[in-house]
């Protein structure tokens, strides 16, 4: 290895090593001044919240972050006297940002193209589906996908972004790459005037819009409450709306509870949560649909 190459690999290993001591993994480096994204350790299988930008034009300099946590750090390569140049992070994190949200942009077109090309092609949900059956609620915007799993739409008010599946035993898939935050599913719902519904498993939406007969919306996920419910209130600025909240009690935090009660301040709706007390907990319950379930075995609400 000659003088002029060594430097080089001395950089891209000292970059690699900064990347790993930041507990964010160890990717394979290439430094062609791009973004690049990457597994980190803490990533979901097919998630990669990591990414890096370096380059080794004049002085070897880089930044790398975590998209997910919000976190961004900056690395320099030091000059024999132990110091570094002055070097325009902020121009490259702005690059960094914008070729990571034209990538996004990509994918997410992709993901709303393909929904828009799969959605037409499912008919609506049997009643009977195993999922729906289990869950004890109809169909409403239901459709069946062709391997049998249910399918929802998923949606920001103008255009479809993406499809939720749901499988006969309730495990749950996104249309990979599609666009969630901020997007959701409405059910339809038959009462006058009837105040909004907002929660975050479509079970729960459609087991309470049943109920009562107001319309849902049908956030996905916790964290998905709070950009959801903004939209909602900025479509409907003086309608009553409830956030359907669930009790997470079996997980760390309570972030059902907590998201909901978010929600709801910064919207100023009303929020409401399953009380579980004096009833069978061996299932774990969580949610609407699982109170409604066990109160009705129970006897403590007509069918």
């Amino acid at each position: 290895m000659n003088a002029t190459t060594q430097p080089t690999w001395r950089a891209i290993d000292e970059f690699a090593a900064a990347i790993a001591v930041a507990g964010l993994g160890t990717p394979d480096i290439i430094a062609d001044g791009r973004i690049h994204r990457f597994r980190t350790d803490d990533d979901k299988a097919g998630s990669r919240s990591g990414w890096y930008l370096l380059h080794l034009d004049r002085h070897p300099a880089g930044v790398f972050g975590s998209w997910k946590l919000s976190f961004t750090q900056t690395w320099s390569a030091k000059t024999e006297a132990g110091t570094a140049p002055l070097i325009d992070f902020r121009a490259m994190i702005k690059t960094a940002r914008r070729q990571r949200d034209a990538e996004q942009q990509a994918t997410w077109t992709r993901a709303a193209y393909t929904a828009a090309s799969v959605w037409p092609t499912c008919p609506p949900a049997p009643a009977d589906h195993p999922y729906l059956l289990k869950k004890e609620i109809g169909p409403h915007v239901a459709r069946l996908a062709s391997d049998n799993r249910i399918a929802l739409p998923i949606g920001d008010g103008s255009a479809l972004t993406s499809l939720q599946f749901i499988a006969a035993d309730g495990s749950k898939r996104f249309l990979t790459g599609g666009r969630i935050a901020g997007c959701w599913c409405p059910i339809e719902g038959d009462g006058p005037e009837s105040p909004i519904l907002i929660g975050e498993g479509f079970a729960t939406v459609a087991t309470m819009a049943e109920v009562t007969g107001s319309p849902g919306v049908v956030a996905f996920n916790a964290g998905n409450l709070l950009p959801v419910s903004k939209t909602i209130r900025r479509l409907n600025p003086h309608a009553d709306i409830i956030i359907l909240g669930d009790d997470d009690r079996w997980t760390e935090g309570n972030p059902g509870r907590a998201k909901a009660r978010s929600a709801a301040l910064e919207i100023g709706a009303k929020v409401l949560f399953p009380d579980f007390a004096d009833m069978d907990l061996d299932s774990k319950p969580t949610d609407w649909n699982d109170w409604y379930r066990l109160a009705r075995a129970a006897g403590r609400v007509k069918v």
